[in-house]
């Protein structure tokens, strides 16, 4: 769930809307009728080039890492306000005197306006600058927190968490200061663990959330929440700097006009700022392209439909390690291995990460297909069905000899599976779209979290009504079948992807693009007596 995506300096590239780019080249207003020589029109723009160690992509390493740590953890936080809810089910209808399905409610409230709320925050984030927008965000998010914590009734509750969600920037400013920091080349590694906190922040709702339902009252959800919401946004505020690259120019500029150098920032120039045609433009993109191309669509169905299969999953641990006499803090513990499996699947990326930039540096930036970016997932992504199957029989309990570790260890294995097919979707999305990735990725997000919400619905009621005989085994069975259709097309998508890529829009708009960089660098190493390089296909890996 979760997460990383959106209009937030990947997507710089105007399209047909004539939409203006703000983040890799600035704005001149159109001419105007002859006036002062501080028009608009006569103002000398300060452009990134000309103050590149200035900027984000200048920053030592381990300053960038220290802002992408922070980054990290607002992101486990936002995933823990999602998923740490699920301890508050029997809580709230306990309190309010409403079944446990309509206790759930407010979880699918939360997830869906979250799924669009991110997308709502992303011209913000662009415009205004990455920190006020995530300090805005997180303000929001805490205070949200304390009606639901006071409820007097239910419908108070649905609708302050419905607001939560909205309030959450998530993404749409996580991703942007990744791509404010590091050039499109270099941000495998980055993307890599930035998506560990989109996953495991859900895992460390559930393991913390059996602590707080076991040993405080009902209020005690919320106000976990509240106090892991104000430790991240204190740690943005002190620790994290602006990092948008037009709101840093602007700066600049300012303080070099003080010396009295005639100079302007991207914004100075610009006849207006944001308008409503362009908020609308980036609002709308994400879900036009999970519309229309072929790409995004298949991708996020992938995605979302195994994000979907988890969470249901998830819901089967309670009545699944009841079995063996576990009680809400054993079962909140069983969640572990579940963690240990993302965790395994991050540090299993890296090495084939490791590879293809060598190879890059090596040969060139085009030299690796967007296709190589799943060599890895076709490896990992059958562990999904294998540990959902071997889940669902382990789940017989003791009655039939079987130990408690035996489903622990096939959800590990999903784990790194769920991982694997998140990480390898953002990564694919971001080499095949370019500066459209922000939108791609944030068609991807959408759909993970809205079904997500979605199956807060129906993910209890399926691991208890399914037949009268085995009904935690069958339900988890059903995912496993599920997630083989779900897992097939990526192995489609290696094979066929250049294929498809041309079909679509923008991606096949990028790798004209490439083509058209390569064929300049092979004809200027041809006059130059060298040999042209050649991408690697992904079958040559």
């Amino acid at each position: 769930m979760d997460h990383t995506s959106k209009d937030n300096g990947l997507d710089t590239k105007p399209e047909d809307h004539h939409v203006e780019d703000t983040t890799r080249q600035g704005l001149a207003a159109p001419e105007e009728p002859s006036q002062p020589e501080n028009t608009l029109a006569n103002r000398p723009e300060l452009k990134e080039e000309d103050a590149y160690e200035h900027l984000g992509y200048s920053y030592p390493t381990w300053r960038k890492w220290l802002i992408l740590t922070i980054m990290f953890l607002i992101q486990i936080s936002i995933n823990l306000n999602a998923s740490l809810y699920a301890n508050a089910v029997d809580g709230v209808a306990e309190k309010f005197h409403i079944s446990q399905q309509a206790a759930r409610v407010p979880q699918l409230t939360f997830l869906c306006a979250y799924a669009f709320g991110c997308e709502l925050w992303a011209p913000w984030s662009e415009e205004l600058g990455r920190w006020p927008t995530q300090q805005l965000s997180l303000l929001l998010v805490n205070i949200w927190q304390f009606p639901c914590a006071y409820a007097p009734n239910y419908a108070t509750l649905v609708i302050c968490r419905l607001l939560g969600g909205l309030s959450t920037a998530g993404g749409s400013v996580t991703l942007g200061v990744l791509a404010d920091m590091w050039e499109p080349e270099d941000q495998e590694y980055a993307i890599a663990f930035l998506v560990l906190s989109s996953v495991g922040g859900s895992v460390v709702g559930a393991v913390v959330g059996g602590f707080v339902e076991a040993r405080q009252p009902l209020q005690w959800i919320f106000y976990t929440q509240l106090i892991a919401g104000g430790a991240v946004q204190l740690l943005h505020f002190v620790c994290v700097p602006e990092t948008r690259s037009t709101i840093m120019l602007d700066r600049l500029a300012k303080k070099r006009r003080k010396n009295g150098e005639n100079i302007w920032g991207p914004n100075e120039v610009k006849k207006r700022r944001m308008t409503a045609r362009e908020v609308f433009v980036i609002w709308s993109r994400p879900f036009y392209m999970l519309i229309t191309e072929p790409i995004v669509a298949w991708l996020s169905a992938v995605s979302g439909f195994s994000d979907n299969l988890i969470f249901i999953f998830l819901q089967g641990f309670q009545p699944v390690y009841k079995q063996w006499g576990f009680g809400t803090i054993g079962i909140s513990l069983a969640f572990v291995p579940l963690l240990v499996g993302y965790i395994l699947a991050y540090f299993s990326f890296l090495p084939s990460i490791h590879m293809f930039r060598q190879r890059r540096r090596k040969d060139g930036p085009d030299s690796v297909s967007p296709e190589a970016r799943l060599w890895w997932l076709r490896y990992v992504i059958l562990l999904e069905p294998i540990g959902l199957i071997g889940f669902a029989w382990t789940s017989l309990g003791p009655s039939y000899g079987i130990p408690w570790i035996a489903p622990m260890i096939f959800s590990c294995l999903v784990g790194i599976a769920n991982y694997s097919i998140y990480q390898s979707s953002i990564d694919y999305t971001v080499a095949a779209y370019g500066v459209y990735a922000a939108s791609a990725t944030g068609g991807n997000d959408f759909a993970r979290d809205f079904l997500s919400g979605i199956a807060a619905l129906y993910s209890s009621p399926m691991y208890s009504n399914i037949g009268k005989q085995y009904p935690l085994e069958w339900a988890s069975t059903i995912l496993a079948i599920i997630a083989v259709f779900v897992t097939t097309p990526v192995f489609y998508f290696y094979s066929h992807g250049e294929k498809l890529r041309l079909k679509s829009k923008f991606a096949a708009e990028i790798a004209r693009e490439r083509e058209a960089k390569m064929a300049e660098k092979n004809s200027s190493s041809a006059h130059d007596g060298g040999r042209g390089e050649k991408a690697m296909p992904s079958d040559q890996v």
